[in-house]
This record gives structure tokens, C-alpha cells and sequence, in this order.
């Protein structure tokens, strides 16, 4: 067994579990044997089989993108940017998105392209929501991250011909079909020699998807143990389209079903009872988030480019709501991602009130020596 220790360090973001949130050690070291992290802090004085000079270098955990779609995103660079519907409330999903694919000859490109951003940006783990394609698996396994495979399926098609309305092409046999074939997948994937890939539950959208195959997806997820990922509140389209189906928002109509819970995660969430441009007769849906645990893939570049914004980031945390990161669209780069949540919550909630709980001050490093693994 080899131990790997990085000394002298710049930075180090170490977590402190009594203040139950990171914090920045200047001058550090961090040690690690066989993948495991066995020491972060000051004075080390274990084993060193290999010594890494951390001097003007800062260490950080690998961070983690729930909601990315590497097998089609690098394609639109360049060819969506900054479009939307103005008869969908500025959404570019319908009209816009389905224009441009990617053949199969360009997947592997575009998968490559995209989990190299990630990892220049820091990425070690991702969630990657694709249709299947051939190789999927041999290619995820040669980036030597962590992959979690989410193979999307579902129930219709949407088009819209006219930019102001859309029609659902309805085909439910072939969306249980599409789904064994995403659990077949799954299993192959936790069987890979990589090691390092694991699955995910994925109905693609909530307007997509009918109700059978949302309840069947759920269940067989749960008797998996296997995370559950959907697209929702994601337009004002999306959120006039469920509440004409079921008179439930879509995140009431996921919480009706006892969907909600904590393996369920929402990409994106946007689009609540109380959000300005919805305004339902309701304001329990980010309480209903809360409540069940239930996990908010925030990612908001791509709604940045068509002035949507989540309101606001701070206020879901402070609501107790479960808030995770993805990248969605291009680039691939997390970092960025994380300033954006930063800077789009901002002029959204005004300046009162503090983004997240109390940040992380420079100085927290004098106090502490020694911080968890």
C-alpha cells in the first residue's frame, strides 16, 4: 500500500464537521492511501511513500456534477446561444433543441470534449443524463472519473409548429421498452471493469413521461437503490402543460404520486407555485422539496441565456431545501457554474438578505489545525 502525501500546499478546502462546512487552510498537507484520504491538516508525520510539492497549489474535494448531458451539449456551441420562443416564455427547448444532434459518428467527440472540461474544471464525479449510444460505457470508463449512467427514456416526443403551442406524440409501449432497456444498461455498468461507473434512474421529463411509467421507474428505483432524476418545473410551458393534466403544479403532482423523496432529484426546479412568472393559487412547493428530502439539480447558465433565473438559490437553502450543482450545457465548466449560482441569485433577491448560511471567512484557518479526512 502506497501513501501519497501533498505538503506545503497554498490552500487546502478541508471540511470541519463541528461547523458542519468548509474551510481554507493556508501552508497544509493532505495524505492519501490507496483512494482514501487518511489525513488534512498541519504536521504530518506518517508515512510518505511519494511526496507531492503542493507549493503555490490549492487542494480541494473533486466536486461532483449531478445534471449533464456530455453526449449532445458540446454540439450546440455556437449554434443556440442566447435563443428562446417568445410565444413559450423565452424557452429554446422545443423549438430550438430538437434542431440540432449530434450523429452517432460525433457522440464519442462530444462525450470526450465534455468530460474534459469537467475534469480541467475539477469534476471527478458526474451524472451523465444521455440517450444510450453504442460504446457509452468503454467510453465513460477511459476518463477515469466517476460516472453515474442515467439513460434517459420516456413515454412522448414534443414539437411545436407554430412556436407558441406544443404536441405531445404519445408512444407508452415504446417508453416501457426504453426503460428495461435503461436498467439493463445500469447493470451492465456497475459490472464494468472500470469500477467506477454506477447507475441512475432517469425519465426524461415530466411532461414526457406518463404516469405509469413515472410510478413503475420510481418503484423499481427504490428496489434498486438507485437514485431518481427528473426534469422538472424547468419552463412555464412545462408548468401550464401539468397543471391543465393533473390541477397539481408539476412538483405538487410528483409530491400527489410520492415521488418526492430522498433519492428524488429535480433538474431544475425553477419554475415553482410562487415563482413571478407562475403565480398558482399554491406557495407549498419548496416546502414540499424540503420535507421529502428531495434534492434540486440547479444549473443556471443555460437559463441564464434565455433571462431565467431561479429565485433564488438562497432562498431554497434556507427553505431546508437539498441543493445540488450540474453543468447542463456548454462549457462543461463547473467552476463557472458555481460563480453563476453566485452571481444570478444576487440581483434576483435583492441585497438584504445573506446568499447562504454564514460564508466561510479567510481567517478560519488560524483557528484550527487539523481538519477531518
Amino acid at each position: 500500500m502506497t501513501t501519497t502525501v501533498i505538503r506545503n500546499a497554498d490552500l487546502v478546502i478541508a471540511w470541519d464537521a463541528a461547523e458542519k462546512q468548509h474551510i481554507y487552510l493556508t501552508d497544509a498537507e493532505v495524505a492519501y492511501r490507496d483512494g482514501q484520504i487518511t489525513f488534512v491538516g498541519r504536521g504530518y508525520d506518517g508515512p510518505a511513500d511519494e511526496v507531492i510539492d503542493g507549493k503555490g497549489m490549492m487542494v480541494m474535494p473533486g466536486l461532483v456534477n449531478i445534471h449533464c448531458h456530455p453526449s449532445s451539449e458540446p454540439m450546440n456551441k455556437g449554434l443556440i446561444d442566447e435563443i428562446g420562443s417568445p410565444g413559450l416564455y423565452n424557452s429554446s427547448l422545443y423549438e430550438y433543441m430538437p434542431i440540432f444532434r449530434a450523429d452517432a459518428e460525433a457522440v464519442p467527440s462530444c462525450v470526450r470534449v465534455a468530460l474534459s472540461e469537467l475534469l480541467l474544471s475539477g469534476v471527478t464525479t458526474v451524472a451523465d443524463l444521455s440517450m444510450a449510444h453504442p460504446g457509452w460505457l468503454d467510453l465513460l470508463g477511459e476518463s477515469g472519473m466517476r460516472v453515474c449512467i442515467a439513460p434517459m427514456f420516456r413515454s412522448a416526443r414534443w414539437a411545436t409548429k407554430n412556436g407558441h403551442t406544443v404536441e405531445y406524440a404519445w408512444d407508452e409501449a415504446a417508453g416501457e421498452k426504453s426503460m428495461a432497456e435503461a436498467f439493463s444498461l445500469i447493470e451492465r455498468a456497475e459490472q464494468h471493469s472500470s469500477g467506477r461507473l454506477f447507475g441512475m434512474v432517469v425519465p426524461a421529463q415530466i411532461d414526457t413521461c406518463s404516469e405509469t411509467l413515472l410510478r413503475e421507474s420510481f418503484q423499481e428505483a427504490a428496489k434498486r437503490n438507485l437514485s431518481w432524476q427528473i426534469h422538472a418545473a424547468q419552463s412555464v410551458h412545462e408548468f401550464h402543460e401539468i397543471t391543465r393534466r393533473s390541477g397539481f403544479t408539476p412538483i405538487g403532482w410528483l409530491d400527489s404520486m410520492d415521488l418526492l423523496s430522498e433519492r428524488s432529484i429535480i433538474g431544475h426546479g425553477i419554475f415553482l407555485d410562487d415563482h413571478p412568472r407562475t403565480k398558482w393559487h399554491t406557495e407549498n412547493d419548496l416546502d414540499r422539496l424540503a420535507a421529502t428530502g428531495t434534492t434540486v439539480a440547479h444549473c443556471p447558465t443555460v437559463f441564464a441565456r434565455r433571462g431565467i433565473a431561479m429565485r433564488s438559490f438562497g432562498r431554497y437553502r434556507k427553505r431546508g431545501v437539498n441543493m445540488g450543482v450540474g453543468t447542463d450545457t456548454y462549457p462543461h465548466n463547473m467552476l463557472d457554474e458555481l460563480r453563476l449560482v453566485s452571481y444570478g441569485a444576487h440581483p434576483v433577491r435583492g441585497p438584504a438578505q445573506p446568499l447562504l448560511h454564514r460564508p466561510v471567512r479567510r481567517g478560519d484557518h488560524r483557528r484550527r489545525d487539523r481538519a477531518q479526512p
